[in-house]
């Protein structure tokens, strides 16, 4: 593939900027979905900045939940032999990486899907950045608030975001969840609360909101208990890089 690289400082990063051939396949951005237009617009912006990155590649919009247009009628509604990659903008493999997107796909073998946007230093690097902005001390604790998956190993990626976090700041960072695992956020932000005191400290407890935008699951970061509850990771081009990154990985395995 002829691809032409333009590095540009944006925002103290190198953003790789690529035009794309005209016969590369298709890019489906797939999101979760959600109700809260705030939300929506902040998605929808992360999928016209991967087309901004790249200009010329066909980037599609689908969700999993919650949003139309559904990714099974976007897969289905490609034209027959219609090469295309699945990028879920997701931050874990939980059940919709693992049995939504396959189930889509299952009937078109020429789109194939790439691993999630997480875990990532990048985002690591987001995280601390709206911990600090959010006043974080050295002597405050940490807890990433994931939105949690069913499945047995769905933790897995959020220990992994979590260590990358905890490589990045000197204070106590521990992980909980929004929803189908375990801790809780309240609970997790009880037992942080608990083991900052067991050591004599004073400091505060932080969430760190590890979910792309506000919506339902934000929003209820903020009835858990903690001190602050720091912004979630969206906006920032970060994210349209780790999908383009994504999108490169699964192209590079098949030619």
């Amino acid at each position: 593939m002829d691809w032409f690289f333009l590095n540009v400082l944006h925002n103290r990063c190198w953003l790789n900027v690529t035009l794309a051939p005209m016969n590369s396949p298709v890019l489906i951005a797939c999101a979760h979905g959600t109700r809260n237009a705030e939300g929506q617009a902040a998605i929808r912006q992360v999928m016209a900045e991967i087309g901004e990155l790249r200009p010329v590649l066909r980037v599609l919009e689908a969700y999993v939940d919650v949003q139309e247009p559904e990714l099974g009628g976007v897969v289905e509604g490609l034209p027959e032999g219609t090469a295309a990659v699945v990028v879920p903008l997701l931050l874990s493999t939980g059940f919709h990486i693992k049995v939504d997107v396959p189930k889509a796909i299952k009937p078109r073998p020429e789109v194939v899907a790439a691993r999630p946007l997480g875990p990532d230093p990048r985002l690591a690097e987001l995280l601390a950045a709206h911990l600090h902005a959010a006043g974080l001390q050295e002597n405050d604790g940490v807890l990433l608030a994931a939105a949690g998956s069913s499945l047995p190993d769905g933790s897995v990626d959020s220990e992994e975001q979590a260590r990358l976090l905890a490589d990045l700041l000197p204070n106590k960072v521990r992980v909980a969840y929004g929803a189908s695992a375990q801790p809780t956020v309240p609970d997790g932000v009880a037992s942080l609360r608990a083991e900052l005191a067991a050591d004599g400290g004073a400091g505060r407890v932080f969430i760190a909101s590890y979910l792309l935008a506000t919506g339902y699951f934000h929003d209820q970061l903020a009835k858990a208990g903690a001190d602050v509850v720091a912004a979630p990771l969206l906006p920032s081009k970060v994210l349209a890089e780790i999908a383009l990154e994504r999108y490169d990985a699964v192209l590079g395995r098949l030619s």
